[in-house]
């Protein structure tokens, strides 16, 4: 029965939506579910076990991404995986952000919606970094982000993914080396889009929404000076700005074409003094260098490093929904485990994660948000039980779009 039940379950997916163990409470039946159980018995009656395990081969190869709910009923685990084929270059991952185009929180059936048409068909999905909570800003994503080549938050040196320049997808933990460079050739530290405490400089961009909303301390405005390059944001990029005004008010407003500098009013009195029309240099540079970038989103943990599993000890081994990313030569795999939930599935510790990744074939892989945050969207719907019942918004997401055909 065990055998027959994991035959139907990827024969109902491949017809899509029908609900099963593994899917959503209260998932809708579609009108053809008794066609899609129909396949299931002649699939499992009708043609030889050897052969009626086919829904797991590889992905054909006009169709690089194949989605499969597996169900592991002794735990219970209830397991949503999308493995893609690496080298298409029809196919491309790219970033969200939960409000679209600025900083916020939206749930990962939302942020596919605001994907600009342009950017392709969207074919899979996954909840990305863990977030920042605060009155000010809520939903500004913990770590580095780059979105289609802008940067939209800075790092914070946890582990972060990215699609390097030769295609490759990497892994490692990112540190920033983002700063003010001032006339006297003196650097300060900087964040990107975050809250701005009293002793920290902060840089806004528009993606942070449509004003800085700090107070105290001063806002430089900063606009582009002449003949050199501008926004949006780039990794690697040393940027020379001019003050076009200084606020002491602070919530100075932002724009497409203009960045804030905001200091806070304790490190402000240590700064060198700066007046309208001075010329300042800002530096946006990582370690390691991920000039030229289109795509990175943060997480953390690493699971898996060059085959080999990390270890962990504490709270880390307990079960929880989670979230992950990983890969080998030939695939990347986006895998959800739904938990917190007895009769479906409880989730999975770090090292049962990681042990999972491994098993699918991942020589890397690393962990994303999970807990309510953790979803998996496939074949047009979310395809995991979220465990507060409904998704729960999240700051970003990692997409697969499949890139629209060059018009002759």
């Amino acid at each position: 029965m065990k055998k027959l039940r994991m035959i139907l379950k990827p024969a109902m997916c491949l017809f899509g939506g029908v609900a099963t163990a593994g899917s959503r409470a209260g998932a809708y039946r579609a009108p053809w579910q008794s066609l899609a159980i129909a396949l299931g018995f002649w699939l499992a009656f009708c043609v030889p076990w050897s052969r009626a395990t086919s829904t797991n081969e590889p992905a054909k190869p006009n169709h690089p991404c194949r989605y499969t709910n597996e169900v592991v009923e002794d735990m219970p685990w209830s397991i949503h995986i999308v493995e893609i084929e690496r080298g298409r270059h029809d196919f491309e991952l790219c970033t969200t952000l939960g409000k679209g185009d600025v900083i916020g929180m939206g749930t990962v059936s939302e942020q596919i919606k605001s994907l600009p048409r342009e950017c392709g068909e969207p074919v899979a999905a996954i909840n990305g970094d863990f977030y920042e909570k605060s009155e000010k800003q809520e939903g500004r994503a913990r770590d580095l982000q780059i979105r289609f080549g802008e940067v939209t938050s800075s790092p914070a040196g946890h582990t972060c993914f990215w699609i390097a320049l030769d295609g490759t997808p990497q892994m490692t933990n990112i540190a920033s080396r983002f700063r003010v460079i001032w006339a006297d050739g003196k650097t300060t530290p900087l964040g990107l889009n975050q809250v701005r405490e009293d002793d920290a400089a902060v840089l806004y961009t528009s993606v942070f929404g449509a004003s800085t909303r700090t107070t105290g301390g001063i806002d430089l405005i900063l606009e582009r000076a002449t003949n050199t390059a501008w926004l949006p944001l780039r990794v690697g990029q040393v940027y020379t700005a001019r003050v076009r005004e200084i606020r002491s008010a602070g919530n100075a407003s932002l724009g497409r074409d203009i960045m804030v500098l905001s200091l806070g009013s304790k490190l402000a009195a240590r700064l060198p003094a700066t007046q309208p029309g001075t010329l300042l240099r800002v530096a946006i540079e990582t370690w390691p260098d991920l000039r030229g970038v289109e795509v990175a989103i943060g997480g953390g943990p690493a699971l898996v490093r060059n085959g080999k599993l990390m270890e962990w000890s504490g709270f880390i081994k307990l079960r929880h929904p989670r979230s992950a990313i990983g890969w080998n030569k030939k695939h990347i795999f986006l895998v959800e485990v739904d938990g917190r939930q007895s009769n479906i599935s409880i989730g999975m510790t770090f090292p049962e994660l990681a042990g999972y990744m491994a098993k699918l074939g991942c020589e890397q892989a690393m962990n994303f948000d999970g807990g309510g945050s953790a979803t998996l969207w496939a074949l047009g719907a979310i395809r995991n039980s979220p465990s507060e019942g409904d998704e729960r918004p999240a700051p970003n997401a990692l997409v697969l779009v499949k890139k629209p055909v060059p018009k002759p």
